[in-house]
């Protein structure tokens, strides 16, 4: 089968560390190697940035409170000229800011296939930054974008209904994958555990990702506290950076800040831990979850997103109900007060994600790009 022409829009994109560039560059690796000729229209990330062959760098803004993130601005008579010159098979639009908008607007212009990817929650978000009025025009937004392209990839059943339920047409569920090689267990080291503060026999409480309003950080630290109060040799260590790390370093003057780690490092971070606190609310996936938990370790998040479809409760990790921060805490407890069920449970987890790599998920995601090339308005 022959390989298509397919054109990437995102706003992020390796190697800025989040979720969705992660996702972005693991999809655009593997169609490659499956013969697909990828090029990617992002923002500018530097003034010495060149992207890579064929692709089309814009200009874009600061992202406000997310340092080296940036976002795009309207760009449609420029991927028009782009799109008539070297016409592609099928767009595909990751993130649904200003470029996106006019990414899809261009291609519909066109006649070109598009899809589409929802990867954040933006409506939620806008709650936890006192914004929570602009909620319905944000969502309204999302959905008329997602309505216009020929499908809507998702990584997950429980949010394919949320957007099928909104009236969003031809939402597929492509999932997300987890490098096990990468995240591994055997990567545990002493000497960063010692650099903790935590010996052998203590116990070393994780979060990973952006420090921020609404990954519900509050949830994480109750629960650490808790895990203090009955447990003195705990430390709770944080990984990732953020609008809220001022804030959280000034109130939590004991707790480990370890910043942003990426590749290997980040990896070590994960296996050197032991138990993984997780309390966001707003995710869509949460690949944190599915990276602790090829690493081993036991993990206590809310029965939403990643948690929800990974996580078998009580046997390989604790998913409790979304919003309860008692039972988070009592979960969170349970796991720092038993080592035995603690690693017990992680051995599970690590076993849960060995069946999930990324080449199904790229299969699954080449299956709906060539159905949409495929299709006629």
């Amino acid at each position: 089968m022959s390989g298509l022409s397919i054109t990437v829009v995102t706003e992020t994109h390796p190697p800025e560390v989040n979720g969705v560039a992660m996702t972005v560059g693991r999809l655009i690796e593997g169609l490659r190697a499956r013969g697909h000729r990828v090029s990617v229209v992002r923002p500018r990330q530097s003034r010495d940035d060149r992207g890579g062959e064929g692709d089309l760098l814009l200009a874009g803004l600061p992202l406000p409170g997310y340092a080296g993130l940036r976002f795009g601005l309207p760009a449609g008579g420029a991927l028009v000229r782009a799109w008539r010159a070297r016409q592609p098979d099928v767009v595909h639009v990751v993130t649904e800011g200003p470029l996106g908008w006019s990414a899809v607007a261009a291609a519909r212009r066109l006649g070109l296939a598009v899809t589409s990817g929802f990867h954040t929650n933006f409506d939620r978000y806008s709650v936890h930054y006192g914004l929570g009025w602009l909620r319905p025009a944000v969502a309204a937004y999302l959905r008329s974008l997602h309505r216009r392209t020929r499908a809507t990839v998702v990584p997950t059943e429980a949010l394919a209904a949320d957007l099928a339920g909104e009236g969003i047409p031809g939402v597929c569920v492509v999932g997300r994958g987890v490098d096990t090689e990468l995240f591994d267990p055997q990567r545990r080291s002493r000497e960063l555990r010692q650099a903790w503060g935590v010996g052998e026999g203590g116990l070393a409480c994780l979060y990973v990702g952006r420090l921020a309003p609404e990954k519900n950080l509050d949830a994480s630290c109750g629960a650490f506290d808790a895990i203090r109060a009955a447990r003195p040799d705990a430390r709770m260590v944080w990984v990732g950076d953020g609008p809220a790390a001022a804030r959280l370093k000034r109130e939590r003057p004991a707790d480990c800040f370890a910043g942003t780690r990426v590749g290997a490092d980040l990896a070590a971070h994960y296996a050197s831990a032991d138990l993984f606190l997780f309390g966001s609310l707003t995710e869509t996936y949460g690949n944190v979850v599915a990276e602790a938990m090829a690493s081993g370790l036991a993990v206590t998040a809310y029965r939403s997103a990643a948690a929800a479809e990974l996580i078998d409760d009580g046997f390989s990790g604790c998913a409790v109900p979304p919003g309860d921060e008692s039972a988070f805490r009592r979960a969170a407890l349970g796991l720092a007060l038993d080592d035995a069920l603690r690693r017990t449970v992680g051995q599970r987890a690590r076993l849960v994600m060995k069946a999930r790599g990324w080449p199904a998920v790229v299969e699954r995601f080449e299956g709906v790009l060539r159905h949409a090339a495929r299709q006629i308005f």
